[in-house]
Formats: C-alpha cells, sequence, structure tokens
C-alpha cells in the first residue's frame, strides 16, 4: 500500500499504472473507515487493477460548522483497516493546500433541479460543496470506475450528473447500502451515537422497510403519514423528513405510475447527530 500526500506525486504514480495498461478504481471518502467502506473498496478491486482510496474531510462540504468540526478524523486507524488489502492500493491524503491550492472556494453547479430536492432543502449549498471536491478528485485521480455508496444516493445521483454534464471520462458506480446487523445503515456518524440512541436508532430501518411493505397497497400519502405519526411517538428520534420520489428525477411522488421507480428517503435526528437513509419500494 501506497500513501501519497501530495496530487503531483499521486499524479505521477497514476501515469506508471495507466502506461502499464492497469484500470484505476477510485474510493473517495472522509475517512472514519467502516465496513461500509471497505467493501467499496473490495467491490473496486472485483474489476480494477489499482484502487486509490482518498481520505479527506472537505470543508466545502459542510453547512454547519460544528459538524466539521467534530467529524471524526482518524487517519493512522483507516490506513490499518486499508492495510489489509493487497498491494495495488494508493491512498491519497491531502491537505486543504493541497486540494484546494490555499483557496478553498466553492464551485457552482446546476445538476438539472436534482439539487435542490431533499437534502438541498435542508443542507444549504452542500451539493456545490460535494460537486467541487468530486471534481477536483476525479481531475487529480483519472479513474476509470469511482465507486459510491447508495446510503447518500442523491449525492450518487448528483454525481452521476456531474459526470454527464462536464463529460468526465469515468464511469460511477453505485453500491449497496452495507448495514449493521441491527440493520441501521452504517456510517461514520454511528460512532458519536450516545448509548441510548444508538440502541434506537434501528428503528429507522425497520420503519423503511414497513413503509415498503405498505406502499404495495396504499398510497404514497398514506404511507407517509403512517412514518410522520411513527415518528411523532417515538421518545428519542426526531424525524426531520420522509420523503418517497422518483428514483431518478428525485421529484416526490404526485400519483404512482406503474411504469416508475420509486424510492423511500428519511432524515432523523438522534439527538445532534443526523442519520439518512433509503430503500427502493418497487
Amino acid at each position: 500500500m501506497k500513501i501519497f500526500i501530495e496530487k503531483t506525486q499521486i499524479q505521477k504514480a497514476i501515469q506508471q499504472i495507466k502506461a502499464k495498461d492497469l484500470s484505476v478504481g477510485f474510493v473517495p471518502t472522509m475517512g472514519a473507515l467502516h465496513p461500509g467502506h471497505l467493501s467499496l473498496v473490495q467491490e473496486a478491486f472485483n474489476s480494477n487493477g489499482v484502487v486509490v482510496v482518498s481520505i479527506f474531510v472537505n470543508p466545502t462540504q459542510f453547512d454547519n460548522e460544528d459538524d466539521l468540526e467534530k467529524y471524526p478524523r482518524t487517519l493512522e486507524a483507516d490506513t490499518k483497516l486499508l492495510a489489509a488489502f493487497r498491494e495495488n492500493l494508493i491512498v491519497y491524503a491531502p491537505s486543504i493546500q493541497d486540494i484546494y491550492d490555499g483557496d478553498a472556494k466553492v464551485e457552482h453547479f446546476s445538476f438539472d433541479g436534482l439539487e435542490f430536492e431533499m437534502e438541498g432543502k435542508f443542507r444549504t449549498g452542500h451539493f456545490n460543496g460535494v460537486g467541487t471536491i468530486v471534481k477536483r478528485l476525479f481531475e487529480i485521480i483519472t479513474p476509470d470506475n469511482a465507486y459510491f455508496g447508495k446510503k447518500d444516493y442523491q449525492q450518487l445521483m448528483i454525481i452521476k450528473k456531474l459526470v454527464e454534464k462536464h463529460h468526465i471520462p469515468v464511469t460511477i458506480i453505485g453500491c449497496d447500502i452495507y448495514r449493521e446487523p441491527d440493520g441501521l445503515a452504517m456510517s461514520s456518524r454511528n460512532t458519536r451515537l450516545k448509548e441510548d440512541y444508538k440502541k434506537a436508532a434501528p428503528f429507522i430501518y425497520k420503519t423503511l422497510k414497513t413503509a415498503k411493505k405498505k406502499f404495495g397497497t396504499k398510497s404514497a400519502n398514506t404511507v407517509k403519514e403512517w412514518v410522520e405519526k411513527e415518528f411523532a411517538n417515538h421518545k428519542l428520534l426526531n424525524l426531520e423528513y420522509f420523503i418517497i420520489a422518483d428514483d431518478q428525477t428525485l421529484k416526490p411522488i404526485k400519483r404512482k405510475s406503474k411504469k416508475k421507480t420509486y424510492r423511500a428517503f428519511i432524515a432523523v435526528f438522534a439527538d445532534d447527530i443526523r442519520l439518512i437513509d433509503n430503500i427502493a419500494l418497487n
């Protein structure tokens, strides 16, 4: 495993890799790695000769300074986890200076409206920050394939749109949500959950699974009202939103159509920790 902290170093290494006609898979992360991240790395190794994992807590995508400050930074533990993989793994752990050349300025993008749905309504400017860092990482690493988890499904769709609109030559691959044994979607934020909230959090996925069953026979509005009532009665978890949307446009459902596929999206506060999840409905 090789670790680079400067973009000039990793670009030179990737040039040498591509000269050997090896494909490059890329898994961008903000560190605090868990088995969900490792499943993405394994998926990347299944189809590529070399895999690059970036570890960088990106300041431009946080709309909450406190959240940025508290985000776990565990580079030493992360690299130990990644060392379990084969030799053809490269870690890129840059500084803000290296990525942004001393100017962490946010680019502004149009994602054809995807950015205004769900998370976009609750996290101002978040997706401009995501687009800024992902575009820069793609330009530095020039991967053939890049892997993203479906837990951040809206982000996945936005990155696909970014690649399409900016003609970036990379294939974006969405990977299934990796869950704790109790069903909670794995997230670096889970480590910050207090014990009683950690015990309560699997209620989120349990509710999504029941919502999926109800969606088979009930209207979207009926399902939404049921979910809102379930959380209104919960002593610890506070619902921020539950939305059933077209899984391509992310626009909230108006009337069910057999020609469309839908997903349920949820954001919940467990004390001050914000958890998101989603599930395919049909």
